[in-house]
């Protein structure tokens, strides 16, 4: 059929089962949305209120759903404002299609009005990039583009279509999506069963494990794994829900904020099994010290991160879904109990606990998010922005299903956690989904709070404030001789006068008693709902390990004096 190049756009996300996309029209993408209003009974458009903001829901989205997020700008600054989301995206490895419009064709090159080389600003942080000037190949850019999103090592792919293209006809005949083939190495059986040895042989196994095993969907895997390595499991800040964290065998985190048992159990373990991580500088700490003594195993489907960051004992490159299904084929029941019961009792020594710094009645983080996993019975969807409060979160809600959290990891996006919370939300309508902020990071978005007004869609924002950026504060104090510089932003703002201003629900929290019955409030009132969470400026982020410095060796307590 013959169709234009904006409703070949459409015709071909409908291939794809996309059922909903975000963004926010303009000139250069008006055939574009003037398709949308001809086909919004098949796809839901979300609108949110800043470019940003569509670019991080569509990022939330497909963390959340295992989906691939779909995001549509205008050209110029539309199409600049998605470049943190998309850099966002790139840094985790989240499959995303960002569809941008340009000038016509005959415009280009000539700085005419909101003009951008968007494919040159964004050819880092992209997985790959087109710009379309062919109409006739606009069907199978589009089909290639999400191919390429989720094959390997998934990312963000971006198409730029100028406006001619989208006016512009040619002849249209749909077809069935490629099916996705991660090709495994030729070899990558005598990988696996090299990797079994090491295995079958070690004493006191550990794993360590990241995003990829939630990527390539192979939680259910990687907990018959766990049971027959019977060995202690630690996660990044990426890997949070690829494990059951209320299991005995989770010791927590690894790395600069992770748990003093992990880092325990990484100072003996004979051999270290990591899983779908690419050793980020924050779990290393310190490169030339981390598992000096230890055997390593990396299995990881991208073979640019083998020996990347830290030299391996053993590697296996391919799909972790593959790999992990042959090593359950392979590997007989071990058991480790005197290994096993010596980790349980660091992680029981080391426990997590804050200390109230004035008062017996003061909110404390911790309180905090644990009563709200008890409310949730840790079913949420958890959306975060960047700072103490996402360490906090990582630290203390029990992730026990996957695709449950969505936080910015390798770019630490500051403003990413509300969009992200409103994409996941549209993914996830009968889950309860809840943005944990700090007040730095809330004045980044919360002109967002008006998108949830607008859609109506019940997700809670709990902001954490205490007027100060917190992160850096602690820095600072630790590292800058108490030299707060700049990081003081109260900004004499009433948080709940502003919720109440966009129209939507309102709590505030102020002591320890406040928590439990102004959680179950926000979470019952089934409306977007702000929880203003107030806390001492000087909370810290514990256990953490100083840059450089040996992730074995954390520092467990602050002196707070002034």
């Amino acid at each position: 059929m013959l169709l234009t190049g904006a409703d070949i756009i459409i015709e071909c996300l409908l291939e794809q089962g996309v059922d909903t996309v975000f963004g926010y029209p303009g000139g250069s993408v008006l055939n574009i949305y003037d398709s949308l209003y001809m086909y919004s009974d098949k796809i839901k458009h979300v609108i949110t209120a800043h470019e940003q903001a569509a670019c991080h829901a569509a990022d939330g989205y497909s963390r959340t759903t295992g989906r691939t997020g779909v995001v549509i700008a205008t050209s110029g600054p539309g199409a600049t404002n998605l470049v943190t989301g998309i850099a966002t995206a790139y840094m985790d490895s989240i499959p995303m299609v960002a569809i941008t419009g340009n000038v016509a064709t005959s415009l280009l090159g000539l700085d005419s009005f909101q003009e951008v080389d968007i494919c040159g600003i964004t050819m880092p942080i992209t997985k790959h990039n087109y710009i379309v000037k062919d109409v006739t190949r606009l069907a199978d850019t589009i089909r290639e583009a999400f191919y390429i999103a989720n094959e390997g090592r998934k990312g963000p792919v971006l198409i730029d279509v100028p406006k001619d293209v989208t006016a512009a006809k040619c002849e249209y005949v749909r077809a069935v999506p490629k099916k996705i083939v991660n090709h495994n190495p030729e070899n990558i059986n005598a990988q696996i069963e090299a990797a079994a040895e090491l295995i079958k042989a070690a004493e006191r196994p550990m794993i360590y494990a990241g995003g990829g095993v939630v990527s390539c969907d192979a939680v259910d895997e990687f907990a018959v794994f766990a049971d027959k390595c019977d060995a202690p499991v630690s996660l990044s800040l990426m890997g949070q829900c690829a494990f059951d964290n209320t299991k005995p065998a989770y010791t927590g985190m690894l790395g600069m904020h992770g748990t003093k048992a992990s880092a325990m159990a990484l100072g003996r373990c004979d051999l270290l099994i990591v899983l779908g991580s690419r050793f980020s500088d924050r779990v290393l700490c310190n490169a030339g010290t981390f598992a000096k003594n230890t055997k390593i195993i990396h299995i990881e489907i991208d073979p640019a991160e083998i020996g990347k960051n830290i030299s391996v004992d053993a590697y296996v490159t391919g799909d972790l879904k593959y790999v992990l299904s042959k090593l359950n084929e392979i590997l007989p029941d071990m058991k480790h109990s005197e290994w096993m019961s010596e980790t349980a009792e660091w992680k029981n020594k080391y426990a997590l606990k804050m200390v109230p710094i004035e008062s017996e009645d003061e909110v404390l983080p911790q309180d905090v998010i644990e009563e709200l996993d008890r409310l949730t019975n840790g079913e949420a969807i958890i959306a975060t922005e960047v700072g103490q409060h996402q360490m906090w979160a990582a630290q203390y809600y029990n992730f026990r299903k996957p695709r449950s959290f969505a936080s910015s990891g390798g770019l630490g996006t500051m403003g990413y956690g509300l969009g992200a919370a409103i994409g996941s939300k549209c993914g996830n309508p009968d889950r309860p989904v809840i943005n944990i902020a700090g007040d730095g990071s809330f004045f980044m978005n919360c002109n967002e709070l008006s998108s949830l007004a607008k859609h109506r869609i019940p997700v809670i924002e709990l902001v954490f404030e205490n007027n100060v950026l917190g992160m850096v504060r602690q820095w600072q104090r630790l590292f800058y001789g108490k030299r707060f510089s700049q990081t003081d932003i109260d900004r004499g703002a009433d948080l709940i006068k502003l919720a109440g201003a966009f129209g939507i629900e309102s709590v505030l929290i102020e002591k320890k008693s406040d928590i439990k019955p102004m959680l179950e409030k926000a979470l019952s009132c089934g409306k977007p709902c702000l929880v203003d969470c107030r806390i001492n400026k000087d909370v810290n982020v514990l256990p953490m390990v100083p840059a450089g410095a040996d992730v074995l060796e954390p520092i467990m307590e602050i002196d707070l004096s002034e």
